[in-house]
């Protein structure tokens, strides 16, 4: 079986765009390949906008460590297109495209899910930033664009503060939600499934005097052993989303009032966190033999 991996140009140390965090790409994907090879799989990583991929030559292809999608979204979309006419995409198309834009957080409330009180705006400019405050009834919130991943284009705002520039913020439609002081005290969890069975959880903590928890920013990472109701929440988040899925990933956070709830639910291109999962690479071989399989 062949199975393409997809990446972006950026996540190599040899490219002039690479990223601070491409090392993550060499991590997740040297984790991968071989439990994937050891399962019967030829994992083969390529670049999703490179013109020498050709998706009809794999029988799978796995949306990997794409991390510019959002930069540059109708390209991406046609590519992801393509790859579901002439190949089989993981996680599939439907489920793909629900999940790219950050209004998918609306439809698991509405299935349930504990959620962060959220504001939607057509755009981060003042008026509506001004309004967040109002509406969610606190001084300190953070904005995100619909479309994005990775902290990219995200602000952290306090009352009375001067806005960032417009190129810090989000480009057109975006989330605003109150800065939660627990990514700093707690940390944010981070809760792994493939083919919907847990496999690992990892701690994400902000670098000091910062909130975001990405490794670009200074983040860091622990193993987390979470507790039976934990575990009971963050599976009861994917058991309402409905479909075959690859790999899931549950990120959540303590609310103001104590309690858990959603920050994301990643179901493309999440970092999957090998360095926390023991068992992360034949637990995601076993995963993806079970569904390009089927």
């Amino acid at each position: 079986m062949r199975v393409a991996f997809l990446t972006a140009s950026c996540m190599f140390k040899s490219s002039p765009d690479a990223r601070k965090d491409h090392w993550e790409h060499d991590l997740e994907f040297n984790a991968l390949e071989p439990a994937c090879r050891a399962a019967g799989i030829q994992l083969e990583a390529r670049i999703w906008d490179s013109p020498d991929f050709e998706p009809r030559y794999y029988d799978a292809i796995i949306i990997g460590t794409c991390w510019d999608y959002m930069e540059k979204p109708d390209a991406f979309g046609a590519c992801l297109s393509r790859c579901d006419a002439e190949s089989q995409l993981l996680n599939p198309l439907k489920t793909v495209r629900w999940n790219t834009r950050k209004t998918y957080l609306e439809d698991l409330a509405e299935r349930g899910a504990p959620m962060i009180p959220t504001v939607w705006a057509d755009v981060a400019d003042e008026s509506a930033i001004q309004a967040a405050f109002e509406t969610l009834a606190c001084d300190d919130i953070v904005v995100k664009p619909v479309l994005g991943a990775g902290a990219w284009r995200q602000a952290r705002i306090r009352k009375g503060e001067v806005l960032p520039a417009a190129e810090d913020l989000p480009p057109a439609d975006c989330m605003i939600q109150p800065f939660l002081p627990s990514v700093a005290q707690e940390g944010e969890y981070a809760f792994l499934f493939f083919n919907r069975r847990f496999s690992h959880c990892a701690l994400k903590r902000p670098a000091a005097g910062d909130y975001r928890v990405q490794s670009e920013y200074g983040g860091s990472e622990t193993i987390h052993q979470p507790s039976e109701q934990e575990l009971a929440l963050a599976s009861s988040v994917l058991d309402s989303v409905d479909g075959d899925l690859l790999y899931a990933r549950v990120d959540m956070l303590r609310g103001l009032d104590g309690q858990l709830a959603v920050i994301e639910l990643e179901l493309i291109e999440p970092y999957l966190y090998p360095e926390q999962g023991p068992e992360f690479g034949p637990n995601f071989a076993a995963a993806l033999k079970a569904l390009a399989a089927g």
